[in-house]
């Protein structure tokens, strides 16, 4: 009976389930990072050099990619023991509380160094969140597809990507636009940390209205659970684990130099207002959105594999054109730069879940996709703004591009020597 109530969700349900809480994920994560440069290094690391106090403020940022796999591993854990729906509603309570928690937190002047120790309790809560919502958001939709449609259906968890950039800076501009620098201070940055309880109380009703997936329930009918997923995974699929990781990495980097680095680079070395800067970044999320379903429905005819390598291939080319776009300091090359990078991002991004998905059976795939999304997280973005800032100042902008061509190469040869096997769903 179980199974046959699965087959009853509703598609509204699944897909904007899925979607909703990587909505929540990109906005909380976004909102944190345009934060951690323009309101923590003041409230919460208050330093004589500003330069310090804002290092110290974006070592926090990262806090939440070494979280992640361990967000992965325990919600993955549990994902795969007692179901998905439990498991997702979990990791979206913990990411959203974790964000709510961080508007209403004391600045230094108030509470002295616990401020900037609960600022970064709070980030491990993020990153812990993060990492077993992706995942379980993914399976939601693809357990719930039709075989033919896996991308498609699969696709609508990571369009929450660009609209949570859309989200998270645009409501930075209205707020920056509309305040006064010391009202903003003093509260206006708490505005979108709180708003964001609304998007957690829409994701935790949906996703209480959804059964368990089909796949999971014929898993367990038919006995295939298995004790300790995560040993399972090292004994088993240690090949999916460790290309799957590796074949992810470009997608991360590609993404962190188009929005990250860029932005960076544009304001302080090509002498781009900073408003305009994130004007030609929210345009180019645009693209990205558009070409997300653009790439899936071309993986559905011609497999998730084929477009992945045909993505990455085209990602290395790019990688030469750095230099072009990024030395001119037109800004209409930059914002064609940004642009082409942004599509290329929604060709890569677009089927990447589905085909992470795909390398692991059900007993174990909610800890084997969310692993190696989360481990690629970690080695293609958690230090590479740093990395490519220091390539540019200290070779040339091309040097940064060389970056991703290398990547890009990396994870062509996983693409091509991953296992292949099929599993069933």
């Amino acid at each position: 009976m179980k199974t046959n109530e699965n087959k009853k969700n509703s598609l509204k349900h699944v897909l904007f389930g899925s979607l909703i809480g990587t909505t929540i994920e990109f906005f909380d994560f976004y909102i944190y990072a345009n934060a951690a440069v323009l309101v923590f290094p003041q409230l919460f690391f208050p330093s004589s050099d500003s330069t310090m106090a804002t290092l110290e403020s974006l070592a926090t940022f990262s806090i939440a990619f070494l979280s992640r796999p361990l967000g992965s591993a325990f919600f993955g854990h549990y994902g795969d023991k007692i179901g998905r729906k439990f498991t997702l509603v979990a990791a979206l309570l913990t990411m959203g509380i974790s964000t709510v928690t961080i508007g209403f937190l004391p600045s230094y002047a108030s509470i002295g160094v616990a401020a900037p120790l609960l600022l970064m309790l709070c980030r491990f809560g993020q990153g812990v969140g993060l990492g077993g919502e992706w995942g379980g958001a993914v399976l939601l939709a693809i357990e719930n597809a039709p075989p033919n449609k896996r991308a498609w259906y699969g696709m609508f968890p990571q369009l929450g990507a660009p609209i949570g950039l859309l989200l998270s800076g645009g409501t930075f501009l209205l707020l920056t636009d509309s305040m006064s620098n010391e009202d903003f201070m003093n509260y206006g940055w708490r505005i979108p940390f709180i708003a964001s309880a609304f998007l957690v109380i829409v994701g935790f009703y949906i996703r209480t209205k959804i059964t368990e997936t089909p796949s999971f329930e014929n898993a367990k009918k038919e006995e295939e659970e298995v004790k300790v997923p995560f040993l399972e995974l090292v004994k088993s699929y240690k090949n999916q684990l460790i290309f799957g990781t590796f074949a992810a990495i470009t997608t991360f980097l590609v993404f962190y130099l188009m929005t990250v680095f860029t932005l960076s680079w544009a304001t302080s070395d090509l002498g781009i207002v900073k408003r305009d800067g994130l004007l030609i970044q929210l345009f180019s999320v645009l693209f990205f959105a558009l070409f997300i379903p653009v790439s899936a429905v071309v993986a559905d005819k011609i497999g998730r594999r084929k477009m992945l390598i045909v993505a990455t291939a085209a990602i290395a080319v790019f990688g030469f054109f750095f230099s072009y776009f990024l030395s001119s300091g037109n800004i209409v090359l930059v914002t064609i730069f940004a642009c082409i990078g942004m599509s290329l991002m929604g060709f890569t991004y677009g089927p990447l879940g589905t085909f992470l998905s795909e390398l692991f059976p059900t007993s174990v795939r909610y800890s084997g996709a969310s692993l190696t999304f989360n481990m690629a997280g970690i080695l293609g973005a958690a230090f590479a703004p740093m990395i490519a800032i220091w390539l540019a100042k200290t070779y040339d902008v091309s040097y940064v591009g060389f970056y991703l061509v290398t990547a890009a190469l990396i994870s062509l040869v996983s693409f091509l020597v991953i296992s292949k096997d099929e599993h069933k769903f």
